[in-house]
């Protein structure tokens, strides 16, 4: 959510702005919420006028009682009687116009970066780099849930009679490597200097409104039916919202965390849930990483926290790129974005496996999230990125990793969470 007196300050930015991300539907928005915004400041005006009257009248009632007028003093109380009336009706008519305001503020686009590029949607975003060679074996690689079978590790069959569609049961080896991936991330991150957390895995709406647009939160979110709670999508959702309405003290910033949790996700869209494989399903695990910070700092987290995901995979002999989100392909509340994808051997291209983002004030806004410093009373700056989101990183790792006999190889970097093991073997 941008800032109020930004908006009514640079109207055209705004909705330059709003052009920019195609969503012109929206512009008509701007006008609207300033008109609002005036009639609510001229409300507020009247009701500290009138606040101000009342006040002086109250000790003007005291002097003449004192001076035993009572006639006069009467007539000045049935002057702030009727004052109270209308103060009132305007105080009603502020509540009502903010909420009328913040409303419309909630879906307008935050502003972008200007090194964003102009895209409609992800068609048209932008590869920034490659890192690592993208090999093609000399054997063709199986379908990832063939891999999974051939290690006795994957059962969406079972799934499907307790869950439904989009669950799977992950065993042996195939469960250990998910593990290790999950452990090693961890770990990862912790040496990188960041603090390890594991959150709340259900939030109230106030934060799921603090972290998300509408739009996101109906695709993504479960409701947890008769209670004011989420299952979040993200560990991002509760580590920013553990911050919600506090003043942090400017010499903690940088705040740098590392969160695991489960994550659900409806996975509403045209891209549907997979029939045998486990790339785009309900649940999964993931180690993320947030970061508050001073508003000057966070384009150099920014860039930190991408390379961290890109350092992390390629310590995992998988062939990662960059890839820069055009501003069609943002959510409405990301200055900026990349995502971190991961070179399938077996598609011939690559596949996302994590996302960066910098949201500028617009969370800490909705939230509530200060720091004061030496210039007064600000907000912090928030960012998130994933290290590994799993079994889509499984996914990843498998396929980069695996051999024609249908072995695995284990990375120097994982063998210490796989009890030494460089390799594991097929069971068929």
């Amino acid at each position: 959510m941008i800032d109020i007196k930004f908006l009514r300050e640079n109207p055209e930015v705004v909705k330059e702005n709003i052009r920019k991300k195609f969503q012109d539907e929206k512009l008509s928005l701007v006008d609207e919420v300033i008109a609002l915004d005036a009639e609510s400041r001229k409300a507020k005006q009247e009701a500290d006028d009138l606040r101000a009257s009342r006040n002086r009248i109250s000790k003007e009632i005291g002097a003449l009682m004192g001076q035993g007028k009572k006639e006069e003093a009467e007539a000045k109380k049935a002057e702030v009687a009727a004052g109270a009336k209308r103060l009132a009706e305007l105080e009603a008519s502020e509540t009502e116009l903010q909420e009328k305001i913040t409303k419309i503020m909630m879906v307008i686009p935050n502003i972008i970066d200007e090194s964003v590029p102009i895209g409609k949607d992800d068609s048209q975003n932008v590869e920034i780099e490659k890192f690592g060679e993208p090999v093609v074996p000399d054997f063709e690689v199986p379908y990832h849930a063939d891999i999974l079978d051939r290690l006795n590790g994957l059962d969406k069959e079972s799934a499907g009679r307790t869950s439904g569609n989009g669950f799977y049961y992950l065993m042996g080896d195939a469960a250990r490597i998910h593990s290790a991936m999950i452990s090693y991330a961890r770990d990862f991150m912790i040496d990188k200097g960041f603090t390890y957390c594991i959150p709340p895995f259900m939030i109230r709406s106030s934060v799921v409104n603090g972290v998300m647009s509408f739009a996101e939160m109906e695709a993504m979110m479960y409701k947890i039916e008769g209670e004011d709670l989420y299952l979040i999508g993200t560990s991002e959702h509760s580590m920013i919202g553990k911050f919600k309405g506090q003043i942090v003290e400017e010499k903690s910033l940088p705040i740098t965390m590392t969160s695991y949790s489960p994550c659900f996700r409806k996975e509403v869209g045209s891209h549907g849930i997979e029939e045998r494989g486990v790339y785009r399903v309900h649940q999964f695990e993931k180690q993320e990483m947030v970061v508050l910070c001073k508003p000057e700092d966070s384009m150099d987290w920014y860039n930190k926290m991408w390379s961290y995901t890109v350092e992390f995979f390629r310590s995992l002999d998988v062939p990662v790129r960059t890839l820069e989100c055009c501003s069609g392909d943002l959510a409405d509340l990301k200055v900026k974005s990349c995502d971190v994808e991961a070179w399938s051997p077996r598609q011939k291209k690559y596949f996302e496996v994590g996302s960066c983002s910098t949201l500028g004030d617009a969370q800490a806004r909705r939230l509530g999230i200060r720091t004061k410093g030496e210039n007064g009373t600000y907000l912090v700056h928030t960012l998130n990125n994933t290290v590994l989101a799993s079994p889509r990183g499984l996914i990843a790792f498998l396929e980069n990793n695996v051999n024609e006999d249908g072995s695995v190889n284990i990375p120097v970097a994982l063998r210490p969470y796989m009890g030494g093991k460089e390799k594991v073997l097929p069971k068929k």
